[in-house]
């Protein structure tokens, strides 16, 4: 069985954005990894819609997707890979989402954390 986190992805990746917004609430709010905020599906989407097609040879590997909290709560493992300059630039990344608990649930809340080196 396929969840909405693993929709969310899907959407992501194939830039199925009517997709991606019926996985989101209308008062969604993403959390990225550099301080960013998205409040709201409509703006969530339209800033991905902008971005996603600039990104170079983009590929998404899932590592793992685990629910908790009956549902409630999602965990999400994967890499993004772009081309940047040439050469494949890898992004370790893990994405923690809060569903909101309905009986076909949608997603309250993204926060997205990336793996990076030990400051030198």
């Amino acid at each position: 069985m396929t969840g909405v986190v693993e929709n969310y992805l899907a959407a992501v990746v194939s830039h199925d954005w009517d997709a991606l917004r019926r996985c989101l609430r209308d008062d969604v709010v993403r959390n990225g990894p550099f301080r960013d905020e998205y409040r709201g599906g409509d703006d969530y989407v339209g800033f991905l819609r902008e971005l996603m097609p600039t990104l170079a040879e983009y590929s998404m590997d899932v590592t793992r997707v685990t629910y908790a909290d009956s549902g409630r709560l999602a965990f999400a493992e994967l890499t993004e890979t772009v081309t940047v300059n040439g050469s494949p630039l890898r992004t370790e990344e893990s994405l923690v989402f809060e569903l909101d608990g309905e009986v076909a649930p949608r997603i309250a809340r993204i926060d997205i954390y990336i793996k990076t080196h030990a400051p030198a």
